[in-house]
C-alpha cells in the first residue's frame, strides 16, 4: 500500500514545466511518481525522457496516444501525425527512447492508502484516445468503464489537459490536468493521491521558460508554440467546445 502517489500527465516534452513539478516537496517525497502518458510529443522530447529515466524505479510509466503515434511514425507504421510538432519530436528520439516507448503499458493499477486499488490510464481504461470530460453524461462513463473490475473504485486519466475530480457510478474519477500543455490556466498541473485527492498547480516563470525552450529546441515554430501553450492561451471553454462532440454527447437523444 502506497501512502502517497504524485501523478503527472501530458508533459508533452516541456522540460522547464517538468523540472518545476519534480522540485515540489510532495513530488520528491512521494512513494511513486506515475506518468499517465503523452510524455514526449513536444519541443524537448529527449531531455524530458532522459530526466525521467534518471529517476529510476520511482517512476511508473503509461503510454499515451501521442507516445504511441511518435513510435508508429518512427517505425514506419504511419505517414503523418495530426499534431504539427509531433513528427519533428519523433525524429529527435534515440533508439533507446523508442524501445522505452514501445515497452510502456496502456494502464496499470496500484494500491493507494485511502483510495484502495487505483487504475491509472491515459484517456479511458479501454482506449488511449477516447474523450471523457467533467460534464460527460453518466451513460458515457458507464460505457467507458465497461469491463472494469468491481474492486477498482478510483480511476485516474489524462488526455484532455484540464484537471477535475468527479464521481461517476460510484467511482472517483480524477484528471490531473497537464504539466506542459495546460488548457484554461497557466502553470503545471498535477495531483497527489493518498489518503485523499489534492489537485495541485506549480507556478513557474513562464517568460523564462519560453526563452529556455526556444533556445533549446530546434522546432521551426518553437517561440510561437511555447508562447501559446505555456501561457495556456487555449481556454477551458475552447477545449470543452473542441472535445465535447468527441464524447458522444451530440448523438444523445
Amino acid at each position: 500500500m502506497l501512502n502517497q502517489v504524485a501523478v503527472l500527465s501530458d508533459i508533452h516534452g516541456v522540460l522547464p514545466a517538468l523540472e518545476a513539478v519534480l522540485a515540489e516537496p510532495q513530488v520528491r517525497a512521494a512513494d511513486r511518481i506515475v506518468l499517465t502518458g503523452d510524455i514526449t510529443a513536444g519541443p524537448q522530447p529527449t531531455q524530458v525522457l532522459d530526466l525521467l529515466t534518471s529517476l529510476g524505479d520511482r517512476v511508473a510509466w503509461i503510454s499515451g496516444n501521442a507516445d504511441r503515434e511518435l513510435l508508429e511514425y518512427r517505425r514506419g507504421q504511419r505517414d503523418s501525425i495530426p499534431d504539427p510538432i509531433a513528427p519533428w519530436a519523433a525524429e529527435q528520439l534515440r533508439e533507446d527512447h523508442l524501445d522505452l516507448l514501445g515497452s510502456l503499458p496502456r494502464s496499470l493499477s496500484l494500491p493507494v492508502r485511502g483510495l484502495g486499488k487505483v487504475l491509472f490510464c491515459h484517456a479511458t481504461p479501454r482506449d488511449d484516445e477516447e474523450v471523457v470530460l467533467v460534464d460527460s453524461r453518466l451513460d458515457r462513463w458507464k460505457e467507458v468503464f465497461s469491463g472494469l473490475a468491481t474492486d477498482i473504485r478510483t480511476v485516474v486519466c489524462g488526455h484532455t489537459h484540464m484537471p477535475f475530480v468527479r464521481l461517476a457510478h460510484g467511482r472517483l474519477v480524477i484528471n490531473p490536468g497537464s504539466v506542459g500543455m495546460p488548457y484554461g490556466r497557466s502553470g503545471a498541473h498535477w495531483v497527489v493521491l493518498g489518503p485523499g485527492v489534492d489537485l495541485r498547480t506549480t507556478n513557474f516563470d513562464i517568460e523564462a521558460a519560453i526563452i529556455q525552450v526556444s533556445q533549446d529546441s530546434s522546432y521551426p515554430e518553437i517561440t510561437e508554440w511555447a508562447d501559446y501553450f505555456l501561457h495556456a492561451r487555449a481556454t477551458d471553454e475552447d477545449a470543452l467546445q473542441a472535445f465535447g462532440p468527441r464524447d458522444g454527447r451530440d448523438h444523445t437523444p
